[in-house]
């Protein structure tokens, strides 16, 4: 994994040829690395690419969080919450973009904090917080998905009760784990049969709301909805929350990136055409739904989706269509355990988290003991309620990563570390500001207790960032040869 150049051992092309971070040491100076050869297998197309952020993005959370975000804001004008979400998501998108195209390696913020802050300097502390958040912001983002496909088996069987639901979630987990203890060029294929499925679940949905609408149901906003009060505005940070948290998945090839092929240019395709694909798709299933099923009976709802088709179609459509969500939701946990599982494992390739993180499994060529990590607890997260366990999610991410990489990405522009054929974003450094007033916004509006939790995971990793330099006589232990 050392060295300078990502090179597909399958198919050398000169745009498959990638220049990669000094896998630097506390003991080797930057000019002295090597160059070899990464090995991890580059076999996921655009396509494959695609699929991975869309299923992660889909999974099961816009069948299920409508209602959490109708009661926020105690009417549809939740709506405002899921366009905001889509604006700043587009904006922080941008901001992947352009940090994954310039940097395509698996790991993806671990190396953009990194290298902007500074290889042997604050990088090395910034970016071990990903790191360490990611421990775990990665269960809870996978739990999630299969808390939410739990929710839904509940509609299929009601007579399961919560510890069972519990139960079919952890299954789901351990499952999935399974599933991806195997070779990239095998997942990039069921990837794309699961996507397949997503997609026409969503527009069957949208399809059926076309045909049903009720336009004095989905405006039908309550007195005062509009008032600029502080309750608006703190419901329109709850709302915006759950958006960004369906929305959210578009990061996901970023986490792959020298398992992508041409990455400079897949890894902006991905992650741009997912957000605008997405951001279209759930604005018209909000509205197909709002112009079926009243509000106010909808904010009540577990199954939203499925309760929709019920009233639209009988028994048999909401069954029907409750079983395309657990596919969903099972592509979603798929995905993300997918992601989340190539973080640690760069970081400890690199030497610079710990070190179990590294193994490869002998024949697949893919992180075993990282995989099996993410996955063991991620089962243990499905003891907590959805809705903690997306507020966390959102802002400990926002507090230890999306805020840093807005201001990781114009310090990398001003150094200049792209390549010339490196995508750039328009506008800069407008989506990036836009991003980081977006995510502050969050922040401030969500609940003291999950703040706490993300000022609890920075400060308990810097004291294990600490610890661990101190053993390695690395920054700020020892004094960096870095000008």
């Amino acid at each position: 994994m050392q060295g300078y150049f990502a090179i597909d051992t399958h198919k050398k092309k000169a745009a498959d040829v990638i220049p990669m971070l000094p896998r630097s040491t506390a003991h080797t100076p930057m000019q002295t690395q090597t160059i070899t050869t990464v090995q991890l297998d580059r076999g996921m197309g655009l396509a494959g690419a695609m699929s991975a952020n869309i299923l992660n993005m889909v999974g099961v959370g816009p069948f299920l969080t409508i209602p959490l975000a109708l009661a926020a804001m105690g009417g549809p004008q939740a709506m405002l919450g899921w366009i905001l979400g889509a604006v700043l998501c587009l904006c922080d998108g941008l901001v992947w973009a352009e940090l994954g195209s310039a940097l395509p390696h698996s790991g993806g913020s671990y190396h953009y904090l990194l290298q902007a802050f500074g290889l042997n300097r604050w990088g090395r502390l910034i970016s071990f917080l990903f790191l360490w958040q990611s421990l775990l912001i990665g269960p809870i983002s996978i739990g999630a998905g299969a808390v939410g496909f739990g929710q839904y088996a509940g509609f299929l069987a009601p007579h399961l009760g919560h510890w069972q639901l519990v139960l079919v979630a952890m299954v789901v987990c351990l499952l999935n784990t399974a599933l991806l203890y195997r070779n990239i060029r095998l997942i990039s294929a069921v990837s794309i049969v699961m996507t397949v499925a997503v997609l026409g679940t969503c527009a069957w949905i949208v399809v059926s709301g076309m045909l049903h609408f009720h336009a004095a149901l989905a405006f039908s906003f309550p007195a005062h909805a509009f008032d600029p009060s502080r309750s608006f505005w703190l419901g329109l940070g709850s709302a915006t929350l759950i958006a960004t948290y369906d929305y959210g998945g578009y990061n996901n090839v970023c986490f792959l990136g020298d398992e992508i092929k041409a990455p400079r240019r897949t890894i902006p395709w991905a992650v741009i055409a997912s957000i605008a694909l997405l951001a279209i798709l759930y604005l018209a299933m909000n509205l197909s739904i709002l112009g079926t099923i009243p509000w106010r009976q909808g904010q009540h709802s577990n199954a939203i989706v499925a309760d929709y088709m019920q009233e639209l179609y009988g028994r048999s459509s909401g069954i029907f269509v409750s079983v395309l969500v657990l596919i969903a939701s099972f592509g979603s946990v798929f995905a993300i355990l997918l992601g989340f599982s190539r973080v640690p494992y760069a970081a400890a390739a690199d030497g610079h988290f710990f070190r179990f993180f590294a193994r490869l499994h002998p024949r697949g060529r893919f992180p075993s003991t990282s995989l099996l990590f993410m996955g063991g607890l991620s089962a243990l997260a499905c003891l907590v309620s959805l809705s903690d366990l997306i507020s966390v999610l959102i802002v400990v991410q926002t507090m230890t990563q999306f805020a840093a990489q807005c201001v990781a990405v114009m310090m990398l522009r001003r150094r200049r570390v792209a390549a010339p054929d490196s995508f750039r974003m328009p506008l800069f450094p407008l989506p990036a500001v836009i991003a980081l007033l977006g995510w502050i916004y969050i922040v401030a509006s969500s609940n003291p207790l999950h703040i706490a939790i993300g000022a609890a995971m920075a400060v308990t990793g810097t004291g294990a960032y600490l610890l661990l330099a101190h053993s390695k006589r690395e920054w700020p232990f020892q004094v960096s040869n870095e000008v």
